[in-house]
């Protein structure tokens, strides 16, 4: 079974759930369990990374490659 149909079985499954107790230990585990592989995979970056990712940074603000927050927000709100 691949992973798409696994996603959807499990969903069927879930939702014949009737017991709030299951549906909060369900929850509990799915937390618990994103903020575990969250946490495998956050490696701190190197003082050159960082260092490089602050270059650019600021390159990209000589060369006007910015946008700010408020025009950024009004383009999100225009792909609808």
């Amino acid at each position: 079974m691949n992973l798409e149909a696994r996603k959807i079985s499990l969903v069927q499954e879930f939702l014949r759930i009737d017991n709030e107790k299951i549906i909060s230990a369900l929850e509990n585990l799915l937390h618990k369990s994103k903020s575990e592989i969250f946490d495998e995979n956050l490696k701190p970056k190197s003082l050159d990374q960082l260092n490089s990712e602050i270059d650019k940074a600021i390159e990209d603000e000589n060369n006007d490659r910015l946008i700010n927050a408020k025009d950024l927000k009004n383009k999100i709100q225009k792909w609808d």
